[in-house]
């Protein structure tokens, strides 16, 4: 397993990261993205550990909570040290009733950095995250927040997830203007069939040294190839629960296109799609999710693909995104 640094800092992440979305849910949209329990939950952390994964990432409102809960007694359970890991959460999200128990705002966010902290059971948390713009509250005032509780030892790094490069550049302008903690990372979305954030997102990510951490590498499971020809694969998340959104029309000869790529190189679909991602220069790590240890096991082969360039060029141009202005004009 390879290590990268997250951007510009000094932090060093695996280039597979796990994803804890799938802990503890019950009821509604928790429930269709994962039920696991504990003992489920402890042998996958387990096996992404001795696979050599270092980055553990959840949220505040996977779960309501239990997420973050069960992620900190699987550590404990299995005797991890801290400093080997890199635990990351997020905040943003409602998390009760009423405008103060939601978004970006000073308040909230300092409140729900000590929630996250006593459900994961950790003394800090190494990455924390603003899990979605918040259009009510001043950037300012977020970032003073979060430079609050890097500079009282609460939060080693902060990240951002799901912004648009303009919010992104403005948070960044502020915390270069005001001596405030940086802009560490991005996470987001990304994807063989999901490539929007490449008209900005990108070049700005790199230059500005942000590292991305990419959620849903397969697209909710669409590149495995399982729900291709208009088939909806029995017990995959995708039946249930449609997200990211996917243009299949679009979608569809690019299955066709992985397929034969991962044929070469005797693997499955979704081990190329996220050794597809692991190529690109901007990734600084890919989240995966598993509700299964086998799944997680064919997930981590993608480490062991190296595609080459004439993989990359077959990929790319299945998978390429509509021109639009003024991208055919800078690029003519």
């Amino acid at each position: 397993m390879e290590l990268r640094q997250l951007g510009n800092s000094g932090l060093h992440v695996s280039e597979l990261a796990f994803g804890a979305m799938t802990f503890g849910g019950s009821d509604g949209i928790w429930g269709q993205v994962g039920r696991l329990g504990q003992d489920d939950a402890d042998a996958l952390v387990k096996v992404a550990l001795d696979a050599g994964i270092n980055l553990f990432d959840t949220a505040n409102v996977y779960a309501q909570g239990r997420s973050e809960e069960i992620l900190g007694q699987s550590l404990r359970n299995l005797g991890v040290a801290r400093d080997d890991v890199v635990i990351a959460t997020k905040v943003a999200s409602a998390m009760g009733e009423g405008p103060n128990r939601r978004g970006a705002s000073r308040g909230h966010i300092l409140s729900e950095a000590r929630a996250s902290l006593k459900r994961l059971g950790l003394g800090h948390m190494d990455l924390y995250q603003i899990h979605a713009f918040d259009p009510e509250t001043p950037v300012e005032e977020t970032l003073d927040a979060l430079d609050t509780l890097v500079r009282a030892g609460d939060v080693r790094y902060i990240g951002l997830s799901n912004w648009a490069a303009w919010q992104i550049m403005k948070a960044i302008g502020i915390t270069r203007a005001r001596n405030l903690a940086p802009v560490t990372s991005l996470q987001a979305y990304y994807s063989l069939v999901g490539r929007d954030l490449e008209r900005e997102l990108v070049p700005l990510l790199a230059s500005e040294g942000v590292g991305l951490m990419v959620w849903s590498p397969l697209a909710g499971g669409y590149l495995t190839g399982k729900y291709s020809g208009g088939g909806d694969a029995e017990g995959g998340r995708q039946t249930g629960l449609d997200f990211p959104p996917i243009d299949r029309a679009r979608g569809e000869p690019l299955i066709a296109e992985l397929r034969k790529v991962a044929q070469k190189h005797g693997s499955g679909p979704a081990q190329v799609a996220i050794a597809w991602l692991l190529a690109q220069p901007v990734v600084s790590t890919v989240l995966i999710g598993a509700k299964r240890v086998g799944q997680l096991h064919d997930n981590l082969e993608a480490t062991r693909i190296r595609l080459d360039r004439e993989d990359m060029l077959r990929l790319d141009a299945a998978s390429a995104l509509p021109r639009e202005y003024p991208g055919w004009l800078l690029q003519a």
